[in-house]
């Protein structure tokens, strides 16, 4: 990577420091959710939080849209809700004799789906086109999504009654699943202390077109082919465990990840450098967004439901079964640093 290059990801890291900085002065701790809402920014994915009510989830999403610039539209999902309550729907217009598109508020940059289990499979696939093609159908006709366009989906994992559980399809279109734990008991002293009076602002410090380039510097960062290697064989491992020593494993996944997790976690590794400050992509940074890109993907067996066999302890399991490559880097006399993992023996 050139001198140049190296210098616009340092430059685009600093930015990207600076927006963490603001999001961090109205959200207490939750440090992991919004380094991963920021990934799902560099990557182009959309992501799925899951937590208590109360931990964050909709203030974190409001304060990232706050920071990012941008049009924010926040859908409360409801058992009532309509299809074309999110998407938009052709309206008669007596005074013009014609029918005229109104457009739903998924035309926004960030969509906060608020509570998405609430709403049954019907309106929750009304998503599925606009997080995959970028576009809505509305009587026939495509409509075209802004750029950038990233939904964030919450939902309550404890509840059971009013509740939809999200379709496969649906599940698979979220590059990570973000779980928000309750803060700690420092933390809880800190959000007592600062939300109770006069709560923070954020400030804006990036536009829709500076995220724009932030993601296209993300896509140039450098991925060795051995760190490709690496992903591959992790979502190989979930379809095929006994290969890597997990025979165990065949009982209890049913159906492994699709080649959808490959390319997430590729894409959610170059976002992860490029937040640390790097040109390249470790195998430490697949590590660790694999979890989160892989665990919601995992189709478990019957047995292993009946038994509350946890995806994440699968994942985590997988990871540590199949080795890294070791990486080597030296730093040449103009300031440049090269990267070069060494094979597995």
């Amino acid at each position: 990577m050139s001198v140049e290059q190296e210098r616009e990801v340092a430059e685009a890291s600093h930015t990207l420091e600076r927006a963490l900085i603001e999001v961090k002065k109205v959200v207490v701790g939750q440090d992991a959710m919004v380094e991963r809402m920021m990934i799902g920014l560099l990557a182009r994915g959309h992501l799925l939080l899951e937590g208590v009510p109360g931990v964050a989830k909709t203030l974190a999403v409001r304060t990232l849209a706050d920071v990012v610039g941008g049009s924010f539209a926040r859908l409360q999902f409801t058992p009532d809700l309509m299809p074309g309550d999110i998407t938009g729907t052709r309206v008669w217009r007596a005074s013009a004799e014609r029918f005229d598109v109104e457009r739903g508020p998924i035309f926004a940059n960030l969509v906060l789906a608020d509570e998405i289990n609430r709403a049954p499979a019907k309106v929750q696939s009304a998503l599925l086109e606009a997080m995959a093609e970028k576009q809505v159908s509305i009587a026939g006709t495509s409509h075209r999504l802004p750029d950038p366009f990233l939904v964030l989906a919450t939902q309550n994992p404890v509840e059971s009654e009013g509740v939809y559980r999200l379709p496969e399809a649906q599940r698979d279109r979220f590059l990570l699943k973000v779980d928000v734990p309750y803060p700690t008991g420092q933390e809880e002293f800190t959000i007592v202390h600062r939300m109770s009076v006069d709560p923070p602002t954020a400030e804006q410090v990036l536009t829709p077109d500076d995220l724009v380039r932030l993601q296209r510097t993300a896509d140039g960062l450098f991925v060795h082919h051995s760190v490709a290697s690496y992903l591959v064989n992790l979502t190989v491992a979930t379809r095929s465990p006994e290969r890597y020593g997990l025979g165990h494993l065949q009982e209890v996944i049913e159906l492994g990840v699709s080649p959808r997790a490959s390319l997430g976690m590729l894409a959610a590794g170059r976002a992860l450098a490029l937040l640390r400050g790097r040109s390249y992509v470790l195998p430490a940074d697949i590590a660790e967004v694999a979890s989160d890109v892989m665990s919601h993907r995992l189709l478990l067996s019957f047995d292993a439901v009946a038994d509350g066999a946890d995806p994440r302890a699968i994942v985590r399991e997988v990871v540590a079964a199949v080795p890294q490559p070791s990486v080597a880097t030296r730093e040449d006399p103009d300031g440049s640093l090269h990267t070069q993992p060494l094979p597995v023996s």
